[in-house]
């Protein structure tokens, strides 16, 4: 079985530089790393996790605690901190709590006894008290801080009004919001208080209805929303809140002859890839998701590191005018 110092033998360097590239430590430049990767291939080399985490206490492992797999916004959000964490040499666990504290609670928990070197937690609401020991850094998406040791969220009230505002623009003087889940307070909350302050201000009127945890695990609102649709005949404007609701409030609308944007104009939130691909293609409210991935993971470092990092961080979003308006 080959060793480590088959591998400087191999390359020709010292197996303390063979060391900086596995665990990723101080300047290497590209050509000695694909060097080290080219001889670990040859040899059959694998690092041995476990004597590297007791050596460091942690491994190159980041823990990815999500809600859901297959939402789209989750979807890319779990592909950009793969993504980013690669390119910095860690790994990612991936784990789906499908938003259950128990659940979620037994990942932290695989993931300190992993011995890994962070945790990105996008999950349902837990404390995290008994966790503090560990000494794991904890960053939180779209969460409150204190789950964590830091919190990255986009300005979900900045959107709620940006979303609202467009569609009074666009001249809907009866507007509907549908919301998500509100079983538990989350960041995103501000989209709905955004849209009803907005609404009052201009005294447009205005309704607000929420979904259930069912139809969010599901993914599936089309029945729930065709209600909403019938019911609301007045509605000229609705605000969704993920371009997947919206994108159902289409497919409702075409299955009733209603015509959008003439008759009733939608707008998303999120951005993913659904928004571009309905017809009429949605209007959303677009956030960073890549760079919240990418400030995720390099907070993660830091915090592991010992470096100093900010609390809370929030990044604005943008609207992205498409046909749905």
């Amino acid at each position: 079985m080959a060793t480590l110092k088959d591998v400087a033998a191999e390359t020709g360097l010292t197996v303390t530089t063979v060391s900086r590239v596995l665990n990723n430590r101080g300047y290497i430049s590209d050509e000695t790393r694909q060097k080290v990767y080219e001889a670990m291939k040859k040899l059959n080399y694998h690092p041995n996790e476990v004597a590297r985490s007791l050596s460091k206490k942690s491994t190159n492992t980041i823990g990815v605690i999500m809600p859901h797999i297959k939402h789209p916004y989750f979807s890319e959000l779990i592909s950009n901190l793969e993504n980013e964490a690669y390119k910095r040499g860690y790994k990612i666990i991936l784990c789906n709590s499908q938003g259950k504290d128990a659940k979620t609670r037994e990942y932290l928990e695989m993931c300190t006894s992993n011995r890994v070197a962070g945790i990105i937690l996008g999950s349902a609401v837990v404390s995290i008290d008994e966790f503090k020991g560990s000494n794991i850094p904890i960053i939180t998406l779209e969460r409150y801080l204190e789950n964590g040791d830091a919190s990255i969220e986009c300005d979900n009230a900045q959107g709620g009004r940006m979303a609202t505002e467009h569609l009074i623009e666009r001249g809907c003087r009866n507007l509907l919001h549908i919301s998500g889940v509100h079983e538990t307070a989350m960041p995103a909350d501000a989209r709905a208080n955004a849209f009803i302050e907005v609404c009052e201000k201009y005294q447009v009127k205005h309704y607000e209805i929420a979904t259930n945890i069912k139809q969010y695990n599901n993914l599936e609102y089309r029945d729930f929303l065709e209600e909403c649709v019938l019911n609301h005949k007045d509605v000229d404007g609705i605000f969704a809140s993920s371009d997947l609701i919206a994108a159902q409030v289409i497919q409702v609308c075409a299955k009733h002859g209603i015509k959008i944007p003439e008759e009733i104009k939608v707008v998303g939130f999120d951005d993913v890839i659904v928004s571009s691909l309905t017809t009429p293609s949605i209007t959303t409210i677009h956030q960073p998701i890549k760079e919240m991935a990418q400030m995720a993971i390099e907070m993660l470092i830091h915090k592991n590191d010992g470096d100093a990092v900010p609390t809370r961080s929030l990044l604005p979003v943008s609207l992205v005018k498409r046909e749905s308006t």
